[in-house]
């Protein structure tokens, strides 16, 4: 696998953050990909992802948001988060300038990404991917996160599981099909929210992850 190259880069009003480019030889994107609420770049999960999309030639910019690099536990205003996403995509655009970009993230990265797009689209960015969007609370049903997405004008990919507490799919399944081509939902039986997968499913937790990447790639050659 390629090794990880440090490339920090600074955010408006907030200093400098961290952040991880991995580029396998034959990339054929670049995903700038953001944490969830609870854990940062280099969590287990994000790890693993950037790892497995490497393999199907999928290169990743990972970065933290301000406060988890200043390691505080509440997240930053979303003025802030969407601030940091448009930074890391001027960053992994002249990190990368020949390859096509993506943006998205796990939970509260996604949506913040996809914030910033419906505020203003990001410059150079080919689509959207969400590893389990955050369409509410956990175990609290409501559509209101996604009444952005209306604004957002390039493809989006809904990565989603059954057993995702904070995505009912009776909600997001109408709010993709209204958003018709712009919108795929891909359904991963018996996942949770970090995309662990029941026993009775006969699948690990590890090929649910290539699942992820392969998908992701597939989706991305087919836009």
């Amino acid at each position: 696998m390629s090794e990880a190259k440090e490339l920090p880069f600074g955010v408006e009003g907030a200093g400098d953050v961290s952040a991880l480019l991995l580029r396998p030889a034959e990339a054929k994107w670049l995903l700038v990909l953001g944490h969830g609420a609870g854990a940062g770049m280099h969590h287990p999960f994000m790890s693993q992802l950037a790892g497995e999309l490497t393999g199907v030639g999928v290169a990743t910019l990972r970065y933290q948001f301000p406060y988890m690099e200043e390691r505080r536990k509440v997240p930053d205003r979303s003025a802030v988060l969407t601030a940091t996403v448009v930074a890391a995509v001027r960053a992994a655009a002249k990190a990368a300038p020949g390859l096509p970009l993506l943006a998205g993230g796990k939970s509260m990265g996604g949506r913040m990404t996809s914030q910033a797009a419906a505020e203003q689209p990001l410059e150079g960015v080919c689509g959207l991917v969400f590893f389990g969007f955050p369409l509410h609370p956990p175990n609290r049903p409501g559509t209101k996160r996604a009444e952005h997405l209306a604004k957002v004008t390039v493809p989006m990919l809904f990565l989603q599981g059954t057993r995702d507490t904070l995505a009912d799919l009776k909600l997001l399944r109408p709010i993709c099909a209204k958003m018709k081509e712009r919108a795929t939902l891909h359904v991963i039986e018996t996942a949770d929210h970090s995309f662990h997968v029941l026993k009775k499913s006969g699948r690990s937790d590890e090929e649910v992850m290539r699942e992820l990447a392969e998908t992701t790639a597939g989706w991305a050659e087919g836009k």
